[in-house]
């Protein structure tokens, strides 16, 4: 039986101009939503867990100062107590990352403890403390909690908090379409894979009748999201019939056959995560030893111009500020992860929703009788929040925004009486880069490459986005809204810096550049993105679970293979490169894991935890009997 480790709180108030500004919008919300006047005072808790046999008197003797250091938001700023800032306990609310989530910034605070030796140190986990006060009326708690905390990462806290008790990871689970292939409609409700009438036949005969046995909540999960919309395009690139008539091309072959006349000097164009143009040989400074202290020097090469942009509506509508934000930062991934590693230059951001309805500002077309579905944001929130949120990560990032527009519309059109509005909103993203002409093209995966992961931990985030995005707004379902709520990503902009620069000391060794093929992750996470990688005629892969980096050990193989956590690439790589890219990764306090190999026989099959054996296996999916399904007809 495992000891309990030491848990240590110390505490610094809040007197700062930003934290001021976000007390002042929670008072006004609780104001508005309690009827009573309030005034709150906040203050900052550090749980520092330890090692059980580290003696708590003599760590602190050693390492207090220095880490009271670390835990001040600058030096001239309040000092670090050991006791609360707060005279009582009266109307006190504790929000702090869920106890089973290591956070972002734990992770980051620990790597920051371990470079100033603080070795003791496991988890290092930040709680704002609230008290609320109020005269002459009792607090609704339950109403209040809402305001004060994002409950996809967070929880309130007692005084017994523990960061070591969670249950177990959910088993896998198989769904008996064998039997009925209603199950599978139900599976289709329960999971939300968004499947329509179509996709639920597939389906059903891909593995009732082809592969003939019943398929796991994962592979459905994986497919779900794999081959959705977002993902796949199947729209853009299926059959359409307009007004009875098909057309005799796809909307991107359309698309595509514009290359035809236009200027010869694409390099990349319909192949990659970003375009590139024919740049410039010119002189750029590059490490002449990259994995380590050495001299930079001026070097001439061939450098082209690379441009990326998407959109991140659908998570920006549901929660605007991490909507936003992670909009940018996967973005920003798009960009390095073209070719074998590029870099990124700078940004471009467009916002466009529906009618503010701004207080006391009112405007002749905006109706007040348009409804708002409650699983998104109301327009004002969406301009506010979501600029802060992409202006945020890319600001943190290091990554400067140069142009970009906001639009808000919403009218009801005076010729058929139809409402035409942005009500779910639009966020474009988009970037420049810079890539080196021999780093331009991936190379194909094939037998006895290895499967990497860079970035950070795995978390239970942005679970469902590339389903959820590809389907009409969901409208008030309680049960939607979770799930809707659930696919969003949280960032980490400092992870991010972290990856890009691993990235960028790879591309640095030029012809020896270790990693072979990138892709960053997005929807569908390790599903989608590992697949990509080992799609080719020597592809398939098998890939072991318990190799991925967990920041929560409660994640279930379905959350894990699925979920799209940020600040995350997968890249393709030879066994004698391992060193390498473990140096580099050391140096950038980055994780890099090697997560599975490739097979050369078409096959993706993940491994369970613990497990070695590729019977029973959660995900077991040959490629070429996904890659023949027919394209979608469309009629409109």
């Amino acid at each position: 039986m495992s000891v309990e480790k030491h848990h240590l709180r110390y505490y610094v108030p809040n007197d700062d101009d930003e934290e001021r500004v976000r007390i002042r919008a929670i008072e006004k919300a609780i104001s508005a939503t309690q009827h009573i006047n309030v005034k709150i005072l906040s203050e900052t808790c550090f749980h520092v867990i330890i090692d059980a046999e580290i003696d708590v008197e003599a760590f602190e003797s050693e390492f207090f100062e220095r880490l009271s250091w670390l835990l001040r938001k600058n030096p001239f700023g309040a000092s670090v107590s050991k006791k609360s800032t707060f005279t009582d306990a009266n109307n006190v609310f504790e929000i702090g990352p869920r106890t089973t989530f290591t956070s972002p910034f734990s992770t980051n605070a620990v790597s920051a403890c371990h470079a100033a030796s603080i070795l003791p140190v496991t988890r290092l986990e930040r709680s704002i403390r609230y008290q609320i006060l109020c005269e002459g009326k009792q607090l609704d708690r339950e109403s209040i909690l809402p305001l004060l905390h994002d409950k996809m990462t967070e929880c309130e806290y007692n005084a017994d908090i523990c960061f070591e008790k969670f249950d177990p990871p959910k088993k896998v689970q198989r769904i008996d379409l064998l039997s009925s292939i209603d199950n599978l409609h139900k599976a289709n409700a329960e999971l939300g894979l968004a499947f329509d009438d179509a996709d639920i036949q597939y389906y059903y005969d891909l593995f009732a009748n082809k592969m003939q046995r019943n398929p796991t909540d994962v592979e459905l999960f994986d497919l779900a999201q794999s081959n959705s919309e977002h993902s796949r395009h199947t729209f853009f690139k299926g059959r359409l019939v307009v007004d009875g008539i098909e057309r005799k091309e796809t909307l991107f072959a359309s698309l595509r056959a514009t290359q035809s006349h236009s200027h010869p000097n694409n390099v990349i164009a319909f192949s990659d995560n970003s375009s590139a143009i024919r740049g410039f040989d010119l002189f750029n400074l590059v490490s002449l030893s990259p994995c380590t202290i050495s001299e930079i020097a001026a070097l001439r090469s061939s450098r082209h111009i690379i441009y990326s942009a998407e959109t991140h509506n659908f998570p920006t509508g549901v929660r605007p500020f991490p909507g936003a934000a992670t909009g940018t930062g996967g973005r920003i991934r798009d960009i390095h992860a073209t070719g074998r590693g590029a870099h990124e230059i700078a940004g471009v951001v467009g916002y466009a929703f529906g009618n503010l309805h701004l207080d006391g500002y009112e405007l002749p077309w905006e109706d007040n009788d348009f409804q708002y579905g409650k699983n998104f944001a109301h327009p004002r929130e969406v301009l506010i929040q979501a600029s802060n949120g992409a202006s945020d990560y890319g600001n943190k990032f290091g990554e400067p925004v140069i142009c970009g527009f906001t639009r808000s519309f919403g009218q009801r059109l005076s010729t058929t009486g139809e409402r035409c509005e942005y009500v779910k909103p639009i966020l474009f993203s988009g970037g420049i880069g810079s890539i080196e002409d021999s780093q331009k093209s991936k190379v194909p995966c094939s037998r006895g490459m290895l499967l990497a992961k860079i970035g950070g931990p795995a978390y239970r985030i942005g679970l469902g986005g590339g389903a959820a995005s590809s389907v009409a707004v969901q409208g008030d379902s309680n049960r939607y809204a979770e799930l809707d709520f659930n696919a969003v990503q949280r960032g980490d902009p400092e992870m991010e810096q972290k990856l890009h620069r691993v990235v960028r000391a790879c591309v640095e060794y030029g012809e020896n550049n270790p990693i072979l093929s990138i892709h960053d992750q997005g929807a569908g996470g390790n599903g989608n993105v590992l697949k990509e990688l080992v799609d080719g005629e020597e592809g398939g892969a098998v890939i072991e679970a318990s190799r991925f980096p967990l920041g929560d050990p409660t994640i279930s193989i379905r959350e894990l293979w699925g979920a799209e956590y940020q600040e995350n690439d997968a890249i393709l790589l030879h066994e004698n490169s391992i060193d390498t890219i473990q140096q580099i990764a050391k140096r950038e306090k980055c994780n890099v894991s090697l997560v599975g190999r490739v097979t050369g026989d078409r096959k993706v099959v993940v491994l369970d935890y613990k497990s070695t054996s590729t019977n029973d296996a959660p995900v077991n999916l040959d490629l070429d009997l996904l890659g023949n399904r027919p394209p979608k007809v469309s009629v409109m």
